[in-house]
């Protein structure tokens, strides 16, 4: 143990280091690193580890090593075993372990493929699912949510955040804008309607993952502007949630918002083909599993918000959306466009760069 080190229990580390997360990440994001770095924290408990002076990096392989004997996937292990080495940096910083240790954790290197989950929504699939909506189910609460997700990329909390008044669908609601956001009349000529705008309001239960970064307005094509006037006159349940807000996408159930289970349910409905059709999986739609409540995701054809938000970023960039164009409508880096979500249609991306043929 060198010298330079303060002694300190992982349990303490592990508290301090969520802490801090919590000031910087979203709150999803803070629970799956807490169930990552916990699970190094009971191994050290096991081990006898209760002093991170301790540690070296012989235990961190054997923990990588048991870790790999459990069969987790690559694409597992790369995530987590980097949010371990993440931890150790921060141990690294309050003095507890060497600053060599980090390094010894051997986080496996994945490449574009690997990194881009190819589960995601495919253009024809989303284009089939938005005509038998707007054939069999116009401006209802699923069409709504299934045409904003699919339009502006928007993940699952930002979607659940939306209030009535972050629509602005008409030039008489820039008014409300110029109210909220103090803007003078001069400045309100720049903007032109439809937009939804997309706000982080962590005091009242709905954070955007990114925070204030998170907060941006999206533009609306006409059509689907005008879709979403006809489900809120229409289809939209008017009632106010807990605190006092009119949420976009309401239930009369709970709080009087839709909660992100109940969005991810209805995503996984709206996508199984047997809702319009018949089923692709020769499977009897009278005794699948799938169809039963709580059990929608085992559809195969089922995705999930995610798989979706993946999906339209994808057809996005085959029409010709340049990432660092896309980036700031999806609130996403280039980087990670790029990296997580940019699954291309090779034919239909070499047809979008013909126009820098000449």
């Amino acid at each position: 143990m060198s010298d330079d080190l303060q002694p300190l229990a992982p349990r303490q580390a592990l508290e301090m280091w969520i802490d801090r997360q919590k000031a910087e990440k979203a709150d999803e994001t803070v629970q799956s690193y807490y169930y990552r770095v916990r699970q190094f924290v009971d191994w050290l408990d096991e081990e006898g580890i209760d002093n991170l002076n301790d540690l070296t990096g012989r235990d961190v392989f054997q923990y990588d090593s048991e870790r790999r004997a459990d069969g987790l996937t690559k694409n597992a292990l790369n995530t987590q075993l980097g949010t371990i080495k993440l931890f150790l940096d921060f141990c690294v910083d309050v003095e507890a372990v060497p600053p060599v240790l980090p390094a010894k954790v051997d986080v496996p290197t994945l490449s574009k493929s690997e990194r881009a989950n190819e589960e995601k929504l495919t253009a024809t699939r989303a284009e089939t699912i938005l005509h038998k909506l707007e054939l069999f189910d116009y401006a209802s609460r699923d069409h709504m949510l299934f045409a904003l997700a699919w339009h502006t990329g928007a993940r699952l909390g930002a979607l659940r955040a939306l209030d009535l008044e972050d629509c602005y669908l008409t030039d008489d609601d820039l008014d409300r804008l110029a109210h909220q956001d103090n803007l003078s009349a001069e400045e309100l000529e720049q903007f032109d309607v439809p937009f939804v705008y997309f706000r982080h309001r962590p005091e009242t239960d709905t954070p955007l993952k990114n925070q204030e970064d998170g907060e941006r307005p999206v533009g609306l094509s006409d059509e689907v502007a005008q879709l979403l006037q006809d489900f809120i006159d229409v289809n939209r349940v008017e009632v106010e949630d807990e605190h006092g807000r009119k949420p976009l996408f309401s239930s009369q159930r709970g709080t009087g918002r839709m909660s992100k289970g109940a969005i991810r349910s209805r995503f996984n409905i709206i996508t199984q083909p047997c809702r319009f059709g018949t089923c692709p999986h020769d499977r009897d739609t009278d005794t699948c599993e799938a169809l039963e409540h709580g059990y929608e995701a085992r559809c195969p054809s089922a995705r999930s918000p995610h798989r979706i938000r993946t999906g339209s970023i994808t057809h996005h960039r085959d029409e010709g959306w340049p990432p660092e164009v896309l980036a700031e409508r999806v609130n996403a880096t280039p980087e990670v466009i790029r990296t997580h979500y940019d699954q291309p249609d090779l034919l239909k991306r070499m047809e979008s760069r013909r126009s820098y043929l000449d």
